[in-house]
């Protein structure tokens, strides 16, 4: 009887181990069937959402800025939406364009902006010579001349929406002390501005939105940010009042020129503030400090203009990187002190500094054709706004086109850096025979 029930039990349990060993094979095969499925490729929306905070910094560079419409149509098709939003000059009216409307209509009120400021400000266009010239030969210069005629138009009758010349002086503007400080009037971009961007939404906080200008008494670089004043047309607008050829802008009893005669990369304001947040920053240049040798004397002109106004831009970002370096390494170092010195007033203001917050900074940089000018900036139309607005377009959907390139940072890495040109992407500038046939699709993209 006890031999019987003997039996049983080494029965029972060789049954119930032969069970586990089933489990667990089955448990095996599954695992490893997981393993061997290809995990699934994360969208370019879901890794900017890692993020606490995606920023977008925008660069002065006057009819260029298209460019940078373009890169906002291309993160609004992957679906990334910027929560704070920095501009100088061109860039200051871009992004008060983007933050003034709600995200079905930001695309749009750009698109009219830069149709609007794509015209003279008097007589209609009769002749797109842009447009024509991109149908001559390559090597006949026809379009550099065209760019030239659309920027002395420009210089002569000014832009739609934007600016136009002022009357000549007079002999009793002389008398009465009354001589202009600028070659032209922007009242008409204060029309523009409030006929297209809400400023109530701009206000409302649901975007930091950071402009950048220079206080002309004392010279200083100032930043004004919707968390801290309330932000009007003027404090775009002094962002922009590049000199001589725009008036200062007036705001609390102080007067403003353009952002970009002291600094025109806001991407500082983004990443160096006291906000200390995990952020992917989009940087959005309209000058490249990397350039050819100049053969003429036009050559020297562009070229002096882009080392002006490119700003440094990657000796500001490597500022940065090194900063944020420092930052975490003083966390580290105040983290490993003793428990009773953590209450010292010293260690308490260092504290204030350190920082274990990581950094993703993509850099999307204008690259000037070979039949643009030093005129570049003010030689508006209709063809060159559309080739701007492209290539940017081209770039931010090359640049995402590697989703690696948005991946958050390993804490032990702290701050990486994108370029897609330096980097060997597919980014090219679109042909002009892209222009030539498919400049319609434009528009109904983004009505």
């Amino acid at each position: 009887m006890a031999r019987n029930e003997k039996r049983k039990a080494m029965s029972g349990r060789a049954a119930a181990l032969r069970s586990g060993n089933g489990k667990r094979e089955a448990t095996a095969k599954t695992t490893a069937g997981a393993a061997s499925k290809p995990r699934a490729k994360r969208t370019p929306a879901e890794l900017a959402g890692d993020y606490e905070r995606v920023a977008l910094a925008l660069q002065g560079g006057g009819a260029l800025g298209a460019y940078q419409a373009g890169v906002f149509e291309g993160l609004t098709e992957a679906g990334i939406e910027p929560n704070a939003l920095s501009g100088i000059s061109i860039g200051a009216i871009n992004v008060a364009l983007i933050a003034g409307n709600p995200p079905g209509r930001r695309l749009e009120r750009l698109r009219r902006f830069w149709e609007t400021v794509s015209e003279p400000a008097f007589f209609p266009r009769l002749v797109d010579w842009q447009a024509l010239a991109n149908h001559a030969p390559e090597s006949s210069n026809a379009r550099a001349v065209a760019n030239l005629v659309s920027a002395m138009s420009a210089l002569f009758e000014g832009q739609r929406g934007f600016f136009v010349p002022r009357r000549p002086v007079t002999w009793l503007d002389l008398l009465n002390h009354a001589q202009p400080t600028s070659y032209f009037d922007t009242r008409p971009l204060k029309e523009t501005l409030a006929a297209l961007v809400d400023f109530g939404r701009l206000n409302s906080g649901e975007m930091q939105v950071s402009i950048g200008a220079v206080n002309i008494r004392s010279g200083n670089f100032a930043f004004f940010d919707n968390r801290q004043e309330r932000l009007t047309a003027e404090h775009i607008m002094a962002s922009g009042a590049l000199p001589p050829g725009f008036p200062p802008v007036e705001i609390a009893g102080d007067s403003y020129w353009d952002g970009g005669l002291v600094s025109n990369t806001p991407l500082g304001q983004i990443l160096g503030g006291d906000l200390r947040q995990d952020t992917l920053a989009f940087q959005v240049d309209l000058w490249s400090a990397r350039g050819e040798l100049p053969g003429n004397l036009l050559d020297v002109l562009e070229r002096q203009k882009e080392i002006l106004y490119s700003s440094r831009t990657r000796a500001v970002t490597d500022h940065i990187v090194e900063m944020q370096k420092l930052r975490r390494l003083l966390r580290e170092v105040l983290e490993s002190l003793p428990k009773a010195r953590q209450s010292d007033p010293a260690v308490q203001h260092a504290r204030r500094h350190a920082c274990g917050k990581v950094y993703n900074v993509v850099h999307l940089i204008y690259r000037s054709k070979g039949h643009e000018l030093e005129s570049k900036d003010y030689a508006f139309g209709p063809t060159a706004m559309r080739e701007h607005w492209e290539a940017g377009l081209a770039d931010m959907r090359a640049t995402l086109a590697d989703p690696r390139r948005l991946a958050k940072p390993a804490p032990e890495v702290g701050v990486v850096t994108h370029d897609v040109h330096r980097e060997g992407g597919d980014a090219v500038s679109t042909s002009l025979a892209t222009f030539r046939t498919g400049q319609s699709s434009f528009a109904a993209r983004i009505a």
